[in-house]
């Protein structure tokens, strides 16, 4: 049996110290980086021509040093070329993580610089936008879940659904969030069911379809997936 080929990574990040580490961190978990980038230029012309599984992107890079990351990662993802995008930022920004998701949730992430350091949530993140996946951090879905809306539907979950609103927003499948809530598979299916309901969005099979119905709802852009034609 042939063993599964590693996973590639582009690192663009301006910070060399920084960089390395990232770079080593995926090398010891046996990915392959297959490029190390300070520039945002740079960035997008070495990822198009090495067509990684991911490219890991700081938001603030050169040349101009303001959101020169984010608008490669948009680069990137426009190409149609399906490489993942998992942007890093030192800062909680909702404009960033609602930015990189504009086009979809499929094979985004947006983390906060502070969680490379927990190299399981890291790696976790990576491996989960390379796969097609949504990967969010906690601190920026927590913000949007905890944002006063005024009294309207989101007031009406209870503490137990906005954790799972938290967990499914963030990008989990439900095994996930059963896991991170200490729950059943079937507790969860539940409380996401009744989400859905008095959030009055429609359910989705797919997770990223799911994550982007969610940040729709949370970003005050409610979006509606196209209706699944019936079967017969």
């Amino acid at each position: 049996m042939t063993e599964p080929r590693p996973l590639r990574v582009v690192v663009g990040e301006d910070d060399v110290l920084m960089r390395e580490g990232i770079a080593l961190l995926l090398t010891e978990a046996g990915c392959e980086v297959v490029a190390q980038v300070g520039d945002a230029d740079d960035l997008v012309r070495r990822t198009l021509a090495h067509k990684p599984d991911v490219a890991v992107v700081d938001v603030q890079m050169p040349p101009r040093n303001a959101d020169d990351g984010l608008v490669a990662a948009r680069a990137i993802r426009a190409n149609g070329s399906g490489i993942g995008v998992l942007v890093l930022s030192h800062f909680y920004e909702e404009s960033f993580a609602l930015d990189v998701l504009g086009s979809g949730a499929e094979g985004v992430g947006y983390l906060l610089k502070e969680r490379v350091g927990d190299v399981k949530v890291f790696l976790d993140a990576v491996r989960r936008v390379a796969a097609g996946g949504t990967a969010l951090d906690p601190e920026v879905v927590r913000r949007l879940v905890g944002r006063d809306r005024g009294g309207g539907p989101l007031a009406t979950l209870t503490q137990r659904e906005r954790e799972v609103l938290q967990e499914m927003a963030s990008g989990k499948t439900n095994r996930g969030i059963a896991e991170a809530l200490s729950v059943t598979d079937a507790t969860v299916e539940k409380h996401v069911r009744g989400i859905f309901r008095k959030l009055e969005l429609e359910p989705s099979a797919t997770e990223h379809r799911r994550v982007q119905a969610v940040l729709a709802y949370l970003r005050d852009d409610p979006w509606s997936p196209p209706a699944r034609p019936r079967t017969s």
